[in-house]
């Protein structure tokens, strides 16, 4: 089983800053692509941006440049640089991760997400 702590969400004006962070713990063999997605009340969840072991990256449109993926495999840790930050990203963010355990399974686990709200 795997757990995934999300930390890092709150209140920020239009145009700052908040930074992600998504902990993997539990029984990992390796995981391979983390990701993180939003949804915002009323919507749909939907992915935000997502990154390989290798650190090959995938942006939705509304985000390229403003927001930054990165991990550390080392400590199987995501994070989210989220910049010039807008209302329309006011939304819960979640954590994915997909672990690869040592017969070839490939299981997905969602963090319990975390508040980002955008308002002056």
């Amino acid at each position: 089983q795997v757990q995934l702590v999300e930390s890092g969400g709150g209140l920020v004006q239009p145009g700052g800053s908040l930074r992600l962070s998504c902990a993997a713990s539990g029984s990992i063999f390796s995981i391979s692509d983390m990701g993180w997605y939003r949804q915002a009340p009323g919507k749909q969840r939907e992915l935000v941006t997502s990154i390989t072991r290798g650190g090959s990256t995938n942006y939705a449109d509304s985000v390229k440049g403003r927001f930054t993926v990165s991990r550390d495999n080392a400590k199987n840790t995501v994070y989210l640089q989220m910049n010039s930050l807008k209302p329309e990203d006011t939304a819960v963010y979640y954590c994915k991760a997909r672990h690869v355990t040592n017969w070839g399974g490939l299981y997905d686990y969602w963090g319990q997400g975390t508040q980002v709200t955008v308002s002056s």
